[in-house]
């Protein structure tokens, strides 16, 4: 079953952004990932959230997403993260095909 992972992200240092997003992204794409969003416009609809960049990137299943999480390549782009962005972040299972109508 797929498995998202959504991201809510504010940018503080666009350097360092800049060079958390290009190593991240290698690291999706080897374990099998593939952003469906990466901070394009949004407009809220509903609820009073801060305007965040919103990044969805979708896998497999859940055990190849936290594989990706935990590996020793995204390890590189965490260390950058932490003075670049703040962010919250979700792990999310897909629907299951067959209770698809």
């Amino acid at each position: 079953m797929t498995a998202y992972v959504i991201s809510e992200v504010e940018m503080r240092d666009p350097d360092g952004f800049a060079a958390y997003r290009r190593l991240a992204a290698k690291t999706i794409e080897r374990y099998g990932g593939r952003y469906l969003v990466r901070g394009g416009k949004a407009e809220l609809a509903e609820g009073n959230l801060p305007a965040k960049a919103i990044v969805i990137v979708e896998f497999p299943s859940m055990a190849r997403l936290k594989e990706w999480y935990a590996s020793p390549e995204y390890a590189e782009a965490l260390k950058l993260r932490q003075t670049a962005l703040e962010r919250r972040l979700l792990f999310v299972e897909g629907v299951a095909e067959a209770s698809l109508p």
